[in-house]
């Protein structure tokens, strides 16, 4: 039995030469939200009539803003249901992350179901136009009719926002196979996946599989589970998404060609005649953006430093937002970091992350406070929108990967991305920008790490600099951040990707912050609930209070922590601490032993020298002019390299804290340490 199609997708087809809006640099067309199709005004060749740009000039947002329902493309099906889940405070399931078929889990197995491929009415087409509620019907029934109260057939629907289920097949009375919807205008990039189910039966185990996930490797086969919402559960126990699935499987299928992959789980629903939801990951979609930021802007505290404003408009029309967080009072002297989320609508996760970050920057802690004094934050929260409303995985609606189009993208085609370098580009003229961090999520390695920028070419102590903060964070997140799991080259096939892009404007630090879609192998292990991802965005704020003290003591404590840091060629780097105070008063905290048996003394001004280990074992020596009469011998072949860290802001950061002298900093040469130190003994 085969399940019509009841994916947003209607049979209509769009002529039109492929991909056109990557070919030149125009605006979109323009759309009445009263009629289904397009009316262009020939011109010169063919296409419709360019309009007037709905943004003023690069980087340059607008404002103000409004809240309109969400744009969809003229040829998606969109249900007229409301769909939401979950408030504040409901509860998360997540059980412990555990292997459910061993090591490995990818194989090859033979299937006994045949299921035709999907659909490729969109291949050759492309984006025109869009209208609030998409088309205007009438629309195609989900499935056949149920036959009586007896019938077990379930209903299945995606035709909402972010939704993404093509195609069912009913192989048997509890057995079903599901195809998803390739990223619009394109036939490929199918992982994310969310939909509903109707007509359940409590008793029987339910099996599923869907036979064409994209990807050759999957964390479906390290032990995550996919996500089950309980519509009765929610009303009733206050219980929200949960992890399910037992015989969870993710394999190869060599049936067809290309080959394509299976994921297949059995599952249990909670109650009869139940609505539950299907999810890859915690859903996170445009309208839930726009309800949180219309929540920010009716609060008349948070609103007092936070503006919300449009920083451009996607191709079906659908506001792009930026959001400028600082204390009042003006901005003279204040650093910049800019943050964005969701280039790549599958990762909905980097969502919630992003939420708890701004959560706890509009929050009246004490540290938040201090951030919002110190720094203009840039947020962008949601750089693809379009993709986020139709479900895509990892596409805009021009059909290409918005996070590989920063070095060539034009406005017309990836306004986004195009609208947020040129914002940097702008600022940097002004300012400094202090770090850039592009939340995504990451559907093969577990844990929550980071990808930096480091040429190869540079020095040793540019190299280190890219390393910092990817360590503080992981010595505040022990749990959930792996520093081993982080990696900074960059390669030719990331240059176009955010944290590349900004990195060569001239942002020193520039990362991709990547969560697990599954969760986190450290200590104990298990699924990331939406608490624990929102909790990311804290830690995250925390560790760049951390890295920009101007008073580095804890800079230093991490590092000389980290002193093993993973090279090329697999060699080290070896830290030591040396240091000195003008302050009579300043005491040295006691001695930590790091590796190679080196004492770090650690006060109120630190410096810090990178030792590079020799390969061959060097005679023992003491350091000429030693600092400390306790530091351990340093070996003469080791060269130092001295490493930077500047003082920020000149005066208090944190109640206690020495006054920090305006123009001075903390960079000195061994010789002048030597003759600081040998004046003050």
């Amino acid at each position: 039995m085969i399940l019509e199609v009841f994916s947003n997708l209607n049979d209509c087809k769009i002529p039109l030469d492929p991909f056109p809006a990557l070919l030149q640099d125009r605006p979109i067309p323009s759309c009445s939200s009263a009629t289904a199709k397009c009316q262009p005004s020939p011109n010169t060749q063919g296409r419709p009539a360019p309009l007037t740009q709905p943004w003023r000039s690069p980087g340059e947002p607008q404002a103000p803003f409004s809240l309109p329902a969400p744009r969809w493309p003229v040829e998606c099906e969109v249900i007229q249901e409301t769909i939401e889940h979950i408030g504040e405070g409901m509860l998360q399931l997540s059980p412990p992350l555990l292997p459910t078929h061993g090591p490995g889990c990818l194989r090859s197995t033979p299937t006994p179901t045949t299921v035709p491929a999907p659909p490729t009415v969109f291949q050759g087409s492309c984006f025109t136009c869009a209208r609030v509620r998409g088309a205007p019907g009438p629309f195609s029934s989900p499935a056949a009719p149920l036959e009586g109260p007896q019938d077990t057939t379930l209903l299945f629907e995606s035709r909402f926002e972010s939704g993404n289920l093509q195609k069912a097949i009913k192989v048997g009375p509890y057995e079903y196979v599901l195809m998803l919807r390739p990223d619009l205008y394109t036939a490929k990039h199918t992982q994310w996946f969310y939909f509903r189910v109707q007509n359940t039966r409590q008793e029987p185990l339910y099996h599923f599989t869907i036979a064409n996930m994209a990807k050759p490797k999957s964390l479906y086969g390290q032990g995550l589970q996919p996500l089950l919402y309980s519509q009765r559960d929610a009303q009733s126990r206050g219980i929200g998404w949960r992890r399910v699935g037992t015989d969870v499987r993710y394999y190869r299928d060599n049936t067809g060609e290309p080959p394509m992959f299976r994921l297949s789980w059995s599952v249990r629903f909670p109650h009869d005649g139940d609505t539950c939801f299907f999810a890859a990951c915690y859903p996170y979609t445009y309208s839930d953006l726009q309800r949180y930021l219309r929540a920010l802007v009716a609060d008349p505290a948070r609103s007092r430093y936070c503006a919300v404003q449009a920083l451009c408009r996607s191709l079906a029309g659908n506001t792009v937002y930026l959001l400028t967080i600082t204390s009042p009072g003006g901005v003279a002297g204040k650093r910049v970091v800019v943050a964005s989320a969701r280039v790549h609508p599958g990762e909905s996760g980097g969502s919630w992350a992003m939420r708890g970050f701004l959560d706890f920057l509009l929050s009246s802690h004490e540290d938040a406070k201090l951030l919002r004094r110190l720094f203009v934050f840039k947020v962008v929260p949601m750089l693809n929108p379009d993709g986020v409303v139709v479900g895509n995985s990892r596409c805009s609606l021009a059909g290409r990967d918005p996070n590989r189009a920063y070095g060539k993208a034009l406005p017309g085609s990836f306004p986004g991305v195009w609208h947020l370098r040129a914002m940097v580009q702008r600022l940097l003229a002004e300012r400094e920008v202090v770090l850039y961090c592009d939340f995504h999520g990451h559907s093969r390695k577990n844990n929550v790490f980071m990808y930096g920028c480091d040429a190869g070419r540079d020095g040793t102590a540019t190299r280190l600099h890219q390393r910092v903060f990817p360590l503080m964070l992981s010595k505040n997140a022990p749990d959930k951040f792996s520093f081993s799991s982080c990696k900074y080259q960059v390669q030719k096939s990331k240059e176009g990707t955010g944290r590349v892009s900004m990195w060569r404007l001239g942002v020193s630090h520039s990362y991709t912050l990547e969560v697990a879609f599954s969760g986190s192998t450290l200590g104990e292990g298990s699924h990331f609930s939406v608490q624990d991802l929102e909790s990311l965005g804290r830690l995250l704020c925390d560790t760049l209070l951390d890295f920009c003290d101007p008073v580095p003591a804890k800079v230093g404590l991490d590092l000389a922590q980290g002193a093993l840091v993973p090279r090329d060629h697999d060699d080290t780097l070896t830290l030591a601490l040396s240091h000195s105070s003008s302050r009579s008063d300043a005491s040295p905290v006691p001695p930590r032993l790091g590796p190679a048996g080196i004492q770090f003394f650690l006060v109120s001004r630190v410096e810090v020298l990178v030792l590079e280990r020799s390969p061959e074992p060097a005679p023992v020596s003491l350091f000429p002019g030693q600092l400390e009469q306790r530091m351990a011998p340093v070996p003469l072949q080791e060269r130092c390299l001295e490493l930077t860290l500047e003082w920020p802001f000149p005066g208090y950061l944190k109640q206690g804290m020495a006054t920090v002298p305006p123009g001075e900093g903390i960079s000195w040469t061994v010789a002048q340490a030597l003759r600081h130190t040998a004046s003050h003994r």
